[in-house]
């Protein structure tokens, strides 16, 4: 059965984790992804671990799987004009090199859209192509200088999340922004270019705490695992760990308190609507912990979900692709006999489902098929 890019063909210039990951889930989707990698060293994310798997790094096959991995010098002549003929045929390009390094080389938007005006340009940058266009973008530095961690972690101790988020992000934008520009070329023959950065990125990912800014003037704060505008909708203490317990509306909270033995906090005025609730956390929580603590994470969980309260352990990762499975989710998916598992990719598909993956590629496991294809057509 036909994938829904079956016959979109990728080539992707880009390194580390955005751009890669946006190239392997059109990979996913069905296009042929060719990457191209400097010669011996290829991305600079096989080279970041431990850990090391049988190919590269954990890192680097996160990213990269259902490619074709070519290796091409662009300093070297015959190789860039290998890398040009590529741009030339290819549907969709990404890359995030540095700003004019393409352009050096022959492989701007300008210059492949001059011989190939189908062709969907997709650029990741940190800071964008205006006056941020030279600065370094890392998502650490993102994180930092975006607003993240001004509101992860403790009110004390600024926190990064633990992935990089920003970069994930990034990438699913980079993807919806190649689909949307599929979608116009269908209809116009013309392709474009696409631009995405991890600061708008990030700052679009933040929701109601940018809205929150924007309607107020004031910056939000750190903290900590509470909800700046519900509550109880936090990390709570039971028996033998941390319950995560989210009231999203009156009724959730009315059937906790009833749960816990504490239905007289339904008509104390400070705990009546949310807004009171959020005014009063601090007393609203000291009261929920000294029934919570009477009993485990698990017996709670059980009592809270049979009445529709929405809770649940802090669990690892492995307790995550543990609840995945039991859920009947099939969270993870086999990529090659000499590969580690893999996440599935979370879409699902009624009529062209994803039902391939291939391992993520050797540096320069595909060279000779994939230059012998761009030698010989080019002659033709």
């Amino acid at each position: 059965m036909s994938r829904p890019l079956d016959c979109v063909l990728v080539a992707d210039f880009s390194r580390v984790l955005a751009g890669p990951l946006a190239g392997a889930t059109l990979a996913d989707l069905g296009a042929t992804v060719i990457k191209v990698e400097r010669p011996g060293a290829g991305d600079d994310t096989r080279h970041w671990g431990p850990p090391w798997t049988q190919n590269s790094s954990s890192y680097f096959e996160c990213a990269n799987r259902s490619k074709q991995s070519v290796e091409l010098d662009l300093a070297d002549e015959d190789d860039r004009g290998l890398a040009l003929e590529l741009a030339r045929r290819a549907d969709v390009i990404l890359e995030n090199f540095k700003d004019g390094a393409l352009a050096r080389r022959g492989l701007s938007y300008e210059q492949v859209a001059a011989v190939n005006p189908g062709v969907v340009y997709a650029s990741i940058t940190g800071f964008g192509s205006r006056e941020g266009r030279n600065l370094p973008g890392y998502d650490f530095l993102v994180q930092a200088v975006g607003g993240l961690m001004s509101i992860t972690g403790d009110p004390e101790h600024p926190m990064k999340a633990g992935v990089a988020l920003v970069d994930v992000l990034t990438a699913k934008d980079t993807v919806v922004g190649v689909l949307a520009a599929l979608r116009a070329r269908d209809a116009t023959g013309v392709g474009q270019r696409v631009e995405v950065n991890l600061l708008s990125s990030l700052l679009g990912s933040l929701a109601n705490q940018a809205s929150a800014y924007l309607a107020t003037g004031t910056s939000p704060g750190r903290m900590g695992n509470q909800h700046p505008s519900i509550a109880p909708y936090e990390a709570l203490a039971a028996k033998d760990g941390h319950l995560a317990v989210c009231c999203g509306n009156d009724g959730q909270f009315r059937r906790l308190v009833t749960a816990l033995g504490t239905a007289t906090l339904i008509d104390d005025p400070r705990y009546a609507t949310n807004a009171s609730r959020v005014a009063n956390r601090d007393s609203l929580v000291t009261v929920l912990e000294e029934h919570l603590t009477l009993d485990t994470v698990d017996a709670w969980i059980e009592r809270l979900t049979a009445v529709g309260v929405p809770a649940g352990a802090v669990g690892s990762i492995a307790d995550a692709f543990d609840l995945a499975q039991r859920l009947g989710l099939e969270p993870t998916v086999e990529v090659g006999p000499d590969t580690p598992r893999q996440v599935r990719n979370p879409i699902t598909f009624s009529a062209t489902p994803i039902t391939t993956y291939a391992a993520p590629p050797r540096l320069g496991e595909h060279n000779d098929n994939v230059r012998r294809w761009l030698t010989e057509e080019n002659h033709a």
